[in-house]
């Protein structure tokens, strides 16, 4: 009797471990073969403190086929539930669900990035970060000086004040984020330049700069001219006489541009009109990249006072307003 019982015993533990390696065999194939997915590539963003029943549900609504309780079970065994990590994520097709929880346990996230050229308006980068996918946005509807206000800049006209260049991102981020980002780098590449700069220059402080590297940003993309427009303004301003440059008189027109500037224009007087005033505007008219900064505190030691385009990006300088004259027939027009 006690042989036969103990045969009985036997016989059960031997059943029930190869009901357990037969599961545990379905459960690692369950694990190891590919999930299926909606599209070759599926973008989805776990947000911090989910669970792993939360994450595999947010998986499932992206288009990840995956059965929460493969995934909570796998994350348990694994010793990963506790090192999944929030982030945006890329799932490819053939992952399978082990290589999906590494993935997140590795915080290996997708970026995305977004670019802001040089002499972008903050109108124009607003835009950009509205119109993109995979931010977060935090700004939609905030004045400029609500989003100065969050970012603890001191000044709530917001222009001038972020450094153009390519922020790479993780998807799901916020667009204050990436201002942020972009403020801090105009902040150390300005305090830079300014500590750097040329003595004797008739600005009082860093943001003086800034207008006028915003100016000279917009005036030319031609490297070699930079410098030499940088010193047609900072002649005219030790003569304190007007800038009279076209791009400030746009900037102040905003929207009532219609893309050719008129005798009218020039004589709409503006806080940017620097036809009709002397001196720097108020504000920086663009956000100004690092070699207009450079010219603006670097600008060439010379007599001319007048530039003029010649339509091939490059300008024509003159010391008198009679050569200027004559320059304007020349290139603008057309007079031989």
């Amino acid at each position: 009797m006690k042989k036969s019982l103990r045969w009985l015993l036997w016989l059960l533990i031997l059943s029930l471990t190869a009901v357990a390696i037969a599961i545990a065999a379905t459960a690692w194939w369950g694990w190891q073969r590919p999930v299926p997915m909606r599209a070759q590539v599926v973008d989805y963003t776990i947000d911090t403190g989910s669970s792993p029943r939360q994450i595999a549900l947010t998986m499932q609504s992206a288009g990840i086929d995956v059965s929460p309780l493969a995934f909570v079970w796998l994350t348990r065994l694994s010793g990963r539930d506790k090192l999944l990590k929030a982030g945006a994520y890329e799932a490819r097709a053939g992952d399978t669900l082990w290589k999906l929880l590494e993935r997140m346990a590795n915080g290996d996230m997708t970026q995305t990035r977004l670019t802001f050229p040089e002499g972008w308006t903050v109108a124009q980068m607003r835009a950009a970060l509205d119109a993109d996918p995979h931010l977060r946005h935090d700004t939609k509807g905030m004045s400029n000086a609500a989003i100065a206000l969050r970012l603890g800049l001191d000044k709530p006209d917001l222009e001038g004040l972020f450094y153009p260049d390519t922020y790479v991102f993780a998807p799901g981020s916020s667009d204050l984020d990436i201002l942020r980002r972009a403020a801090l780098a105009a902040r150390q590449v300005l305090a830079k330049a300014w500590a750097e700069r040329s003595p004797d220059l008739p600005l009082t402080d860093p943001y003086q700069a800034l207008i006028l590297a915003s100016i000279i940003e917009k005036e030319t993309g031609h490297g070699t001219d930079r410098t030499k427009i940088a010193g047609v303004f900072i002649n005219r301003l030790r003569q304190n006489m007007p800038l009279q440059t076209d791009p400030t008189v746009i900037y102040g027109l905003g929207a009532d541009y219609q893309g050719r500037l008129s005798k009218k224009d020039l004589e709409r007087d503006t806080p940017w009109n620097t036809y009709t005033r002397a001196g720097l505007p108020p504000t920086p008219i663009a956000n100004p990249g690092k070699a207009a900064l450079w010219a603006a505190l670097h600008p060439d030691h010379h007599s001319y006072l007048y530039f003029v385009s010649r339509g091939d990006g490059t300008s024509e300088f003159s010391s008198t307003l009679t050569d200027h004259n004559r320059a304007v027939g020349k290139y603008i027009l057309n007079r031989n």
